[in-house]
């Protein structure tokens, strides 16, 4: 007899449609799971943190949050962020907190467009712009960089105007090193194998000339992926004119944030994209978000996107050894947006329920 495999997932919606968006995947996937025949199954567990928790108690997370985290197979994260709350302690106390303390140093973005949904590109490729042709990666290194939080505000006696406030940014090489490597591995496995190179060498003389070096250096151990080095302004003008020349495009922390937006904002809506924070040595459990953040203007109305939440949860069964019904959930999310079930983020009037609904019809059809 088979035996069932039970994955222990820590959910955490945090605030806003975190909350919404966090429902909804959690049951699309318990609905694959129950037309798996007994073959995996999740075992949920909510935690109530965010910024609801700070208000009553000062804190983020629990103080042995990290502790009972610790022995989740996955972490299912929503978003993080309220007014009232700063958006510095909301961000560090929690979703920092768990990617920081876990290592969890790769940081992968698809952006995927998809059928059935409108891209703001314009040019002579229509077609292609709007097609679901065009799809690259993004990995961000996730635990040093512009976000290593190095730094401090001092003279603040000197009164008014007499304030400095430093931040710099970390790059050690054995940081470069694992993430482009893992940049490479991934391009070895996609249909194109090149892999793009994000840097401010030219201005940044210190750290991007290091990761520069490194690259370079990487680079000599994959003879079969193509490479380039693009500084990042010229990057953010390549996704909008020639996104058809990217395959895995690699960062630093700052570089990857912004430049992964500008790509989902491509595709059609912040709305979809997904994400995964990834500890790869399995030392630790990694955590699946969408990147939305929490949108207070339509929390609780149910009109968030849940595909970002959903895509999530395809890169989290891929981490868990489910690549098949990895598969079978991007077909059901390309399904439903091509038959026109669209939040308003897309054009559309679907709420958050009927588009989870679609997904679920689609995956038992």
């Amino acid at each position: 007899m088979s035996t069932t495999r039970r994955f222990r997932i820590a959910a955490i919606p945090a605030d806003g449609v975190g909350k919404e968006v966090v429902a909804a995947g959690r049951e699309v996937l318990d609905a694959l799971a129950a037309g798996s025949a007994g073959a995996f199954a999740f075992d949920w567990q909510e935690f109530g943190w965010g910024c609801e928790y700070y208000a009553r108690t000062g804190r983020m997370v629990a103080e042995d949050g990290l502790e009972v985290l610790r022995d989740f197979d996955a972490i299912y994260f929503g978003a993080v962020g309220w007014p009232g709350v700063p958006d510095h302690i909301s961000l560090w106390g929690l979703r920092l907190a768990i990617c920081q303390n876990f290592d969890q140093w790769a940081n992968v973005r698809p952006v995927h467009f998809l059928p059935g949904v409108r891209s703001p590109l314009r040019g002579t490729d229509l077609s292609r712009a709007g097609g679901t042709d065009l799809d690259w990666v993004v990995v961000r290194e996730n635990s040093e960089g512009e976000y290593a939080g190095v730094g401090g505000r001092n003279f603040a006696g000197r009164g008014p105007g007499g304030e400095v406030a430093v931040q710099s940014a970390l790059f050690t090489e054995v940081g470069c090193e694992r993430i482009m490597r893992f940049a490479f591995d991934l391009a070895r496995h996609r249909g194109r194998r090149k892999v793009s190179s994000v840097t401010k060498s030219n201005a940044q003389q210190y750290g991007m000339v290091l990761w520069d070096d490194v690259f370079r250096r990487v680079a000599r151990d994959y003879p079969d992926v193509e490479t380039e080095s693009v500084l990042v302004d010229a990057m953010a003008a390549k996704f909008v004119l020639h996104p058809e020349d990217l395959s895995v495009v690699v960062a630093s922390n700052l570089h990857a944030d912004i430049l992964s937006d500008l790509g989902s904002a491509l595709a059609g809506s912040l709305g979809l994209a997904a994400s995964a924070n990834l500890n790869p040595e399995g030392r630790f459990p990694s955590m699946f978000e969408p990147v939305h953040g929490s949108a207070p203007d339509i929390a609780g109305q149910g009109l968030a996107n849940p595909i970002g939440a959903v895509g999530s949860a395809a890169l989290m069964l891929e981490h868990l050894g489910l690549p098949e019904q990895a598969t079978r959930l991007h077909t059901a999310i390309e399904a439903t947006t091509a038959a026109g079930v669209l939040t308003r983020d897309l054009g559309g009037t679907a709420s958050t329920e009927d588009v989870t609904k679609a997904l679920i019809d689609a995956l038992n059809t």
